[in-house]
């Protein structure tokens, strides 16, 4: 019956994505369901809700498989997220029940349909009005409610969709053009599960830089106030800020107020910036609105003004117009910088993406290229001076193990090794450690 049945959610993707399944459990738990999140109970439930993301193809695959074996199982299926939202191919969620990336606050009732035995679909762009107007919104309204994966981490985000028109990416065509929440809205919603005991905020999107930029505000601003609510908040006094992904092209301009807000002691200096490719030629054929200098210019000042700043980025290996000249400048582009977080991936043509119709390059290239960046990733240590120092942490996860996980200011993850029995007792509090041994994950 609806209202008491079991519903499995399963979340690939982002944190936006993570997000968006957070605030329809939530949804879902505030009409009497039973939301299940561990895949060892999807077995027992009476609908999947499966949440896809479509930045790679063996996601979306992986996604794929997943309907066909809760189908096989007889279980109702509901999906979401990016894959269903971008595809043309309308006939290929024949009898399933969809749900846009803008709709998720109509999960209930997509759901309830879904267990009578109906199929609907929602994927309609939502729509605020501001001064008169109407412009795209950001999405469903943040004080929703939300079962949050990890009760001590809110993900929190701040504006859907980008302004760039990437060559490779399929999620513009899922999330769309640049929609931005108000200010006043994001500072209510981090007040308000400040004082619900959350420890971590982190601000997600798929370009956080781009923040604001239709609506009349820029990310400094908008950052300046979450530090002011959460200075201010009357019962929580040590939660931390995490800024989410920001695209070189939107920092550029403010990026030393940026710098200021990364050395606020509430905020943990860390940013991602994905630069790509280190050759300006490839980036011009990405569409990457950006050159190896501008990049440069922003790893420069973030090194330089920020004390003990972690700068992560991406890099895609083998785009087809990549030459060996290309490579070899990404190639030195990370030897130059030796940046402790570095995320490779291989290209990966996406359908309906410019780059899609390019000519390959073949496969022995691309899989040789990410193995001599991950070989050039392993070769330098980052974190060998802090062997046997102390340092004050946030822990708010375990691992595999047990046991607790915490982070330094910059965002360095830090093991807490010994008795596992205490990892519960640590979660949410600030802890002194000593670094024993250093690696990287």
């Amino acid at each position: 019956l609806p209202g008491k049945a079991k519903v499995y959610v399963k979340t690939w993707g982002c944190g936006h994505n993570n997000s968006d399944s957070e605030y329809m459990a939530g949804l879902l738990a505030s009409h009497g369901y039973t939301i299940l999140l561990e895949s060892s109970k999807a077995i027992s439930a009476d609908l999947w809700l499966l949440n896809s993301c479509t930045v790679k193809g063996p996601s979306e695959q992986t996604f794929m498989n997943e309907i066909q074996r809760g189908l096989d199982q007889g279980k109702k299926i509901v999906v979401a997220g990016c894959v269903p939202q971008s595809s043309s191919d309308k006939d290929r969620w024949k009898g399933l029940s969809v749900i846009g990336v803008q709709q998720i606050e109509h999960v209930v009732e997509v759901v309830e349909e879904t267990l009578q035995g109906n199929s609907v679909k929602i994927l309609a762009e939502k729509k605020d009005v501001t001064d008169g107007k109407k412009r795209k919104a950001g999405g469903a309204r943040l004080d929703l409610p939300k079962v949050r994966r990890n009760p001590w981490i809110e993900i929190v985000p701040i504006n859907t969709g980008c302004l760039n028109q990437c060559t490779y990416c399929k999620t513009k065509h899922a999330r769309g053009a640049l929609g931005s929440y108000m200010p006043e809205e994001i500072v209510s919603r981090i007040h308000h599960v400040l004082g619900e005991g959350v420890k971590e905020i982190w601000l997600t999107s798929e370009d956080t830089g781009a923040y604001g930029h239709d609506i009349g505000v820029l990310l400094p601003d908008l950052l300046k106030q979450i530090v002011e609510c959460m200075e201010a908040h009357p019962t929580n006094s040590d939660a931390m800020l995490r800024i989410g992904m920001t695209n070189p092209p939107y920092i550029l301009d403010h990026i030393s107020a940026i710098c200021d807000i990364l050395k606020h002691p509430r905020v943990y200096a860390f940013l991602h910036v994905p630069v790509q490719s280190g050759s300006t030629k490839v980036l011009e054929e990405m569409r990457r609105m950006y050159s190896r200098s501008d990049f440069e210019y922003i790893a420069d000042i973030l090194l330089e003004q920020v004390p003990g700043v972690t700068v992560a980025t991406d890099i895609i290996c083998g785009y087809p117009t990549e030459s060996t000249e290309d490579w070899a400048q990404t190639m030195s582009l990370i030897a130059q910088y030796k940046f402790p977080v570095v995320h490779i991936s291989q290209f990966y043509p996406r359908p309906g993406t410019p780059a899609a119709r390019l000519q390959r390059l073949p496969t022995q290239v691309v899989k040789e290229r990410s193995r001599e960046l991950t070989q050039l990733f392993e070769s330098y240590t980052t974190y060998d001076d802090m062997l046997g120092t102390r340092h004050k942490i946030l822990v708010t996860e375990k691992n595999k193990e047990g046991r607790a996980v915490g982070h330094t200011k910059g965002f360095i993850q830090v093991v807490i090794e010994g008795d596992e029995t205490n990892a519960d007792e640590m979660m949410g509090t600030w802890v002194t450690v000593e670094i024993s041994r250093v690696g990287k994950w």
